[in-house]
């Protein structure tokens, strides 16, 4: 396997950061394009269920709510897709077929990431083979910490392997036990070079999750990447985003530091099922002039 010495990942200018950071949530967006940055964010979501709890028909729920957002307004898109754990991915295939949703699975042990090769390619096999679209995986964030950058990139070269040419890998980082943002840049260059078709900040299982300030140092490596190698990679900040001024927020970062062609749910997604309802409320309000009641929005 050949290894990249990621020791020399570019540094990070914090004090820059949290300067565009802080320009960014100070725009105003005018009408015509909040409703256009509403439905593409609609269009971007995965909605998640990955609980101990989770049934069967809550996945049916669920994967009914992705392509039935709110029959009340007409025109609305699907969702980008369905995140389960493996064992359902069979279920979610079979309840989206012909909807254009898409079906990712987590695997690696997901969310700590803590089990054999043996273990974690197994995890994988089974998404893939029962019909999955995309794989969620954890790295390996101990090793990370032990300074075994090589057995990291190792291991996410291998689950892409695992996943084949048709199924695409996101490598979770769990920038919230990462650390630094000079760490963040390191993890996503390891992930980036090892074969990954997207980089997510997080499960959601641990806090901070996703923030504007690491995402926009993995929407960095992204484009340095694309700099070098005319290869596009998907970002995907994943968990506290619940509102539709953040997620408006995060579309603008990201045209800003990588352009309009990353504006589609192939190269961005949200990993926050809560926000599709506060973004429905919003389209509502900007039809309507009024809020509707929460009532109205089914919660998974």
């Amino acid at each position: 396997m050949k290894h990249i010495d990621f020791l020399n990942s570019p540094r990070i200018d914090q004090v820059g950061i949290e300067d565009r950071i802080a320009r960014i949530t100070a725009r105003s967006i005018k009408k015509e394009s909040k409703m256009q940055g509403l439905l593409m964010t609609l269009n971007m979501i995965d909605l998640t269920t990955l609980e101990g709890a989770d049934t069967d028909e809550k996945v049916k729920q669920l994967c009914f709510k992705a392509h039935h957002l709110h029959d009340e307004l007409p025109g609305l898109p699907t969702t980008a897709a369905v995140c389960v754990y493996p064992n359902f991915v069979k279920l979610a295939v079979n309840e989206l077929k012909g909807t254009g949703v898409k079906v990712a699975s987590v695997a690696t042990a997901f969310p700590s990431g803590q089990s054999s090769a043996e273990i974690k390619l197994l995890d994988t096999k089974i998404a893939v083979d029962n019909g999955a679209d995309e794989v969620d995986m954890v790295i390996s964030r101990g090793k990370f910490h032990s300074g075994e950058y090589n057995f990291v990139f190792d291991e996410i070269a291998m689950i892409k392997e695992a996943c084949g040419k048709n199924v695409r890998l996101k490598v979770i980082l769990e920038t919230g036990e990462i650390g630094t943002l000079d760490k963040v840049r390191q993890a996503s260059d390891i992930a980036i070079n090892a074969g990954a078709d997207f980089i997510k900040t997080s499960t959601g299982k641990i806090k901070p999750a996703a923030t504007l300030p690491v995402t926009l140092v993995m929407l960095e490596a992204i484009r340095d990447y694309y700099y070098k190698t005319g290869v596009m990679i998907g970002m995907k900040p994943a968990g506290g985003i619940s509102n539709s001024k953040l997620a408006l927020q995060y579309l603008l970062m990201v045209k800003e530091t990588l352009g309009g062609k990353w504006l589609t749910n192939e190269y961005f997604r949200f990993g926050a099922s809560s926000l599709a309802n506060d973004v429905l409320l919003q389209i509502v309000k900007q039809k309507s002039g009024i809020y509707q009641s929460n009532d109205y929005f089914s919660k998974v």
